[in-house]
């Protein structure tokens, strides 16, 4: 029998993407209610995906026998209290990054879900895109060499709105760092292994609202290697190329608009042998060849494995473990630009 998802916040990413791309369409799972404090959106969601019940509260949809596990999509500051709320109710849990607003806050939800017996699981879904899978199949069988840098850059056009929870610090924990940058550096980990120190510049250059519209974070890894991640809320989206790049001592990896919601994208990888020092430093033109990968709805597979993880007991390609270090990271980041120092995790 299917899994039961129950969506809590059924605005925003939920209606947009995670519904219809993710749990209609997924092997396993089907939609069985949703819920949003607004009433309009949480009705229109209920009609446009098959009438499934729909509340404006969340008590309601986690009574339902017929929810096993729930969806959660709300702002920042709603996640642990949700959380927690569906974990008591024995509700396996998939929340949208970032986990919640603290580490404190993440560490009460593993030792819930732990208590409980239920998995939980963070929506890192640009982990199941096709190229990053290719991207880090190519690291690992070395053929750039030894890896010694990555670059991983999100931005987008975020002028002031009204409401807007991601421009509150109090509503979402920050700005394009909180809300972008945990997608570049969870990626960034995934080829060149856990963050060790960051040194973050955060600030806001265009927009006057409280949270940062600009983050320039460098990183050092456990591999040895380093890292710069960069998300702006102040540049046009037509400007921004969602770049991925991953250099090694034999060659590079670049990635255009792979960081995103969709499936699409490019990969070219540059492979050489280093050779004897050139003092002219007259570079040929490169060898770039176009590196072909799997199209991958990042949102049915993100489903698909969380439902795949509680029919057999297994662990989801995102546990809980993963969500709560993402947000020791993001933590560190923001202390360091307070100090104007380097942070050690």
């Amino acid at each position: 029998m299917a899994i039961g998802w129950g969506v809590i916040g059924a605005g925003g990413i939920a209606s947009r993407r995670t519904i219809p791309e993710g749990i209609l369409p997924a092997r396993g799972a089907r939609l069985a209610a949703v819920m949003d404090v607004d009433a309009a959106r949480a009705k229109g969601a209920s009609e446009r995906f098959g009438g499934v019940p729909w509340f404006t509260e969340v008590e309601p949809l986690l009574a339902l026998d017929d929810v096993q596990a729930v969806y959660i999509a709300t702002p920042t500051i709603a996640h642990a209290p949700q959380a927690l709320a569906a974990i008591a109710t024995g509700k396996h849990v998939l929340v949208e990054k970032p986990l919640a607003m603290t580490v404190a806050e993440g560490r009460r939800i593993a030792e819930a879900a732990q208590l409980h017996g239920v998995l939980v699981g963070t929506g890192f879904m640009m982990r199941h895109h096709g190229a990053h899978a290719k991207i880090k199949q190519l690291v690992e069988r070395g053929a750039i060499g030894k890896p010694v840098m990555g670059r991983a850059q999100l931005s987008c056009w975020y002028p002031p709105i009204p409401g807007a929870w991601r421009q509150d610090p109090a509503l979402g924990g920050g700005g394009a760092f909180a809300d972008m940058g945990n997608h570049c550096f969870d990626l960034l980990e995934m080829f060149l292994g856990r963050t060790i120190e960051v040194h973050a510049f955060l600030g806001n250059i265009v927009h006057a609202y409280p949270s940062e519209d600009t983050a320039a974070v460098t990183f050092r890894f456990e591999s040895g290697a380093v890292g710069i991640v960069d998300n702006l809320f102040n540049v046009p989206d037509e400007a921004s190329r969602n770049v991925l790049e991953i250099y090694g001592s034999a060659g590079g990896i670049r990635c255009e608009g792979t960081i995103g919601q969709g499936p699409g994208g490019s990969v070219r990888l540059v492979s050489a042998r280093a050779g004897g020092y050139d003092a002219k430093q007259q570079r040929t033109a490169a060898k770039e060849r176009p590196v072909p990968f799997r199209r991958v709805n990042t949102y049915r597979a993100e489903i698909e494995d969380f439902t795949r993880a509680i029919r057999t007991g297994g662990r989801p390609a995102v546990p809980i473990e993963d969500g709560l270090w993402n947000l020791r990271v993001v933590e560190a980041a923001y202390r360091s630009a307070r100090t104007g120092r380097a942070v050690r995790i």
